[in-house]
């Protein structure tokens, strides 16, 4: 922790309680999460498309333990606001195993992006995105057509699973957008307080996913598992899938979270981030000049 005036009469024990307590800065934040999306970004497509796969997986959890609630509570008014806690699962699983989930990469590729500028940024950025949307969805896929089989579920759970299925795919393509572009908000929103958590990491991801589930809002991989299902069971062609659930949701999640956080977040911080490369440039500029006479000096005679 840099030396305040504020700390001036703590003691090097209480500095220390008072660091661990401290909250990281912006700076540190946009850092930390940058950091993490250059190494997303430098993954083989393979491991990318295993860790997708795995995470698309791992979602439909968050469809399966709604729909395992619901079928066990009674009909209330609030039964509902009680089952809208297992939305959350998946999410907690998949953050808490580091797995790549796409909604996740509209904040962490996309800081290395609008930092750096660059062509190579952008292709990898894209490549990271196909790669890990296209398994996103094929876990969500395979996760429903597994539900899906006759006789797996008892017989309360199977009309709990259609229940939430029905209503995944209802909405117009404009409705569907802003319940998505909210929903991306609130999932980068989450990714970018994740870092400065600590133990805290699976009580923020199941508050901020709890909002996503309670106001109904859409999310592109956790709402496919539930489309999915409608589509398998008969209830929705491919093509309501497609054009009211996917393409409205993806460009919903992703407008929210890129807009509403990455580039505000990145742009309260971008001056400071200016400064320092600034700073590191003339430094370097420096070490470069002091070497250059360095040389020079042992090269003259009598040296």
């Amino acid at each position: 922790m840099a030396e305040d005036s504020s700390f001036q009469h703590l003691d090097d024990g209480e500095l220390r309680l008072a660091e661990r307590h401290s909250v990281p800065r912006a700076f540190l934040i946009h850092e930390i999460i940058r950091n993490e999306g250059e190494e997303e970004l430098e993954r083989k497509a393979g491991a990318l498309a295993l860790s997708g796969l795995a995470a698309g997986l791992s979602m439909g959890f968050s469809f399966l333990t709604e729909a395992l609630l619901l079928a066990g509570l009674p009909n209330t008014q609030w039964r509902y606001t009680i089952a809208s806690f297992g939305y959350a699962v998946g999410f907690i699983i998949v953050v808490l195993a580091r797995q790549q989930l796409f909604t996740e990469s509209t904040l962490t590729a996309i800081l290395p992006l609008i930092t750096r500028r660059d062509r190579k940024t952008l292709m990898d950025t894209l490549r990271l995105w196909l790669v890990v949307l296209a398994t996103n969805i094929a876990g969500t896929w395979i996760f429903a057509a597994l539900v899906h089989a006759p006789g797996l579920f008892l017989t309360p759970v199977t009309p709990a699973l259609q229940q939430l299925a029905n209503k995944a795919i209802t909405l117009g393509f404009a409705s569907t957008f802003v319940r998505a572009f909210f929903a991306g908000w609130l999932i980068a929103l989450m990714v970018w307080i994740l870092p400065s958590a600590s133990n805290s990491r699976p009580l923020i991801v199941l508050l901020i996913t709890y909002v996503v589930a309670l106001a109904k809002l859409s999310h592109v991989i956790a709402g496919s598992a539930e489309a999915a299902y409608e589509v398998l069971s008969g209830g929705a062609p491919l093509s309501a899938y497609a054009l009211h659930f996917f393409f409205p949701t993806l460009l919903g999640n992703m407008a929210g979270g890129i807009v509403m956080v990455s580039v505000l977040n990145h742009g309260s911080i971008a001056p400071e981030i200016e400064e320092r490369l600034t700073n590191d440039e003339k430094q370097g500029r420096r070490i470069t000049g002091l070497k250059a006479t360095l040389a020079a000096d042992r090269k003259k005679p009598g040296r």
